[in-house]
């Protein structure tokens, strides 16, 4: 590089010069530069995930109560089959209706949302009433094992300003079947063994009787003449 550069004009050494530089300058715009706020996202980073790690911790320290709220919202209500809990749903709406006066147009199309611990039914109605009909129904309502709630309200005057035309989304929560739980074994208990059916004993087989042996005639003495 010291050979190159000496066998250069001065005005030539000034062009490398420059255009090394140059060329430095690019290096460091494209790679280095961009990183110098590498650090402070890192330390942020590093913050955020030590704050969601507090967080966390505290959760996870107060799981007995999240535990509690579970079972309370698992036994809420009363247990309805699924096959049943539209027509329970429309049967408390309409009885509800008639106890408070208050006279019910149309339908919509219910629907159905499967939920963790509750199964929810959706029901658009139109019904016409005065404020405190109204009141009184949408409160006794709300009183029903099976939790209906308004999800949507829509209130408008009729003709001659005596009543109200509303059209309101019900919902109701009924609770899913709960699992039936297998008895645990008790601690420390060991299965019992599997007892197998005892081998019929067969009687013993009486020993087969020995053959009896042909019985040969006597053999002739040998005479033997003198």
């Amino acid at each position: 590089m010291t050979k190159f550069f000496a066998q250069l004009r001065p005005m030539e050494r000034r062009l490398a010069v420059g255009v090394l530089v140059i060329f430095i300058l690019v290096l460091n715009w494209l790679f280095i530069w961009p990183h110098f706020s590498d650090l402070s996202r890192l330390r942020d980073r590093i913050r955020i995930a030590e704050g969601k790690l507090a967080e966390f911790q505290t959760v996870i320290a107060d799981r007995a109560k999240y535990d509690d709220l579970v079972k309370k919202y698992e036994s809420a209500g009363s247990f309805v089959p699924p096959e049943d809990q539209a027509i329970n749903f429309m049967r408390a709406v309409q009885t509800q209706a008639a106890a408070s006066s208050v006279a019910i147009g149309n339908y919509s199309r219910p629907q159905t949302h499967q939920e963790q611990f509750f199964t929810e039914q959706v029901q658009g109605i139109n019904v016409v009433a005065t404020d405190a009909q109204l009141v009184d129904f949408l409160y006794k309502l709300g009183l029903s094992a099976s939790m209906v709630r308004v999800r949507d309200l829509e209130l408008q005057p009729d003709v001659p300003h005596q009543h109200l035309n509303v059209n309101m989304q019900l919902v109701a929560s009924y609770q899913n079947k709960p699992p039936t739980a297998v008895p645990a074994a008790a601690p420390g208990a060991k299965p019992s063994p599997a007892t197998s059916a005892p081998a019929s004993k067969k009687p013993a087989a009486a020993p087969a009787p020995a053959a009896s042996k042909p019985v040969l005639p006597p053999k002739p003495a040998n005479t033997k003449s003198k």
